[in-house]
């Protein structure tokens, strides 16, 4: 039950501004330029973190894929940081992380 509680605080309805700015989840502003240098420091590692970068890894989808998967949600996103897969160190993450970096992820939809 807290899990769930944890990806639905995390990932409540985000709506990505045009320019991908500014992020609102559930009457909270998310910040994707502050999920971005998150990402970049703990993400980097294993995946490429820029728009249309290649990961390190072969073997670990870019952001900018993972953003543009067809079934993609906030809610899938946020449960895949807050129950990291398998080879996805544990890293302790805020809830205020969690939603900018998917609005970050989100913001790459597009290409942007």
């Amino acid at each position: 039950m807290r899990i769930a509680v944890l990806v639905a605080a995390a990932s409540a309805p985000i709506v990505v501004g045009a320019t991908g700015a500014v992020a609102q989840i559930a009457g909270f502003f998310a910040d994707p330029a502050a999920g971005r240098e998150v990402a970049e420091r703990l993400c980097s590692n294993c995946h490429a973190v820029g728009p249309n970068a290649q990961s390190a890894r072969g073997d670990v989808p870019p952001f900018g894929t993972i953003a543009r998967l067809p079934d993609q949600t906030p809610e899938r996103l946020a449960g895949k940081i807050i129950i990291p897969h398998p080879s996805m160190p544990n890293v302790q993450l805020t809830i205020d992380e969690i939603r900018n970096i998917v609005a970050y992820i989100l913001s790459l939809k597009e290409g942007n």
